[in-house]
């Protein structure tokens, strides 16, 4: 049964701004439908459960192979150096991870971690594939309640998790907890182009041809429908800048690519 049939969708304007209205203590979206917050974690499971696979040829498909360069500019943000620890949350396949690791070296240590076991499993799977594996740990962890001592980590990167994330506030606080002081958290994500032209061609891309790429590619349209919806649900860049302040965080910038279609966010905790 696919995703649309489990949960069917309520209509909702994809062009309508994405500025995040505060949720319920009972409500939460998937996607443009309103569902019980403690549904959506498992909700979102299956999603990455059934993209998991094909989640890297995806990526490349989707943007052109953009996304590398997105997350270059990450690393490049980061600071990273030998002998930091670097928490890569929400981190997937590793590719962040991949990257740390060889900059961080045998005196540093990376966390990939991820609340879905599948990704987990791909990720792990092809980092050792590459020979990465002396400086990297593997936790299946959710961004909410991070299990790990508070001041553990140099570095927290999340790229492309934060919108699927249930309770935000709840992640970023758990997020400057375990951060160390001096720190900085760096939030790569989808965000709202800042031009209306770029604006509307994104929306036919997204609401459109991307699902039809899903169903061709990965076989899962309904997954990247919920995708692309959850991205224009996803706070804009000063919404999320004041969430990051308003967790604790200090000297919050954002740096635009491509447009605005995503967005870097980085924060410091001293």
């Amino acid at each position: 049964m696919s995703v649309s049939e489990k949960h069917a969708s309520t209509a909702a304007n994809p062009s309508a701004s994405n500025k995040q209205a505060p949720e319920s203590t009972e409500k939460t979206h998937f996607g443009f439908q309103q569902v019980d917050k403690s549904a959506k974690a498992s909700m979102v499971a299956e999603v990455f459960q059934s993209v998991a696979a094909k989640y890297d040829i995806m990526n490349d498909v989707m943007s052109l192979g953009i996304h590398r360069l997105w997350k270059r500019f990450t690393i490049d943000c980061s600071g990273a150096r030998a002998g930091h620890k670097v928490l890569d949350l929400a981190g997937g396949t590793g590719d962040l991870t991949a990257k740390f690791s060889r900059i961080v070296g045998e005196s540093g240590e990376v966390v990939l971690a991820d609340i879905n076991d599948a990704m987990l499993r791909v990720g792990r799977d092809k980092l050792r594939d590459k020979g990465i594996v002396s400086n990297v740990k593997y936790v299946q962890a959710n961004a909410e309640a991070l299990p790990f001592p508070d001041n553990s980590f140099d570095i927290i990167t999340i790229a492309f998790g934060l919108r699927n994330v249930t309770d935000k506030d709840k992640a970023l606080a758990s997020m400057y907890r375990v951060l160390k002081p001096g720190g900085r958290l760096l939030v790569l994500e989808f965000s709202k182009p800042t031009s209306e032209v770029l604006n509307k061609v994104y929306d036919a891309y997204s609401f459109h041809l991307l699902p039809k790429i899903g169903e061709l590619v990965a076989k899962d349209g309904d997954s990247y429908k919920y995708l692309a919806e959850s991205i224009r649900m996803h706070p804009e860049q000063d919404v999320l800048k004041d969430m990051m302040q308003g967790a604790g965080f200090e000297q919050v910038t954002y740096h635009n690519l491509t447009g605005g279609i995503v967005a870097l966010h980085r924060g410091f905790k001293f």
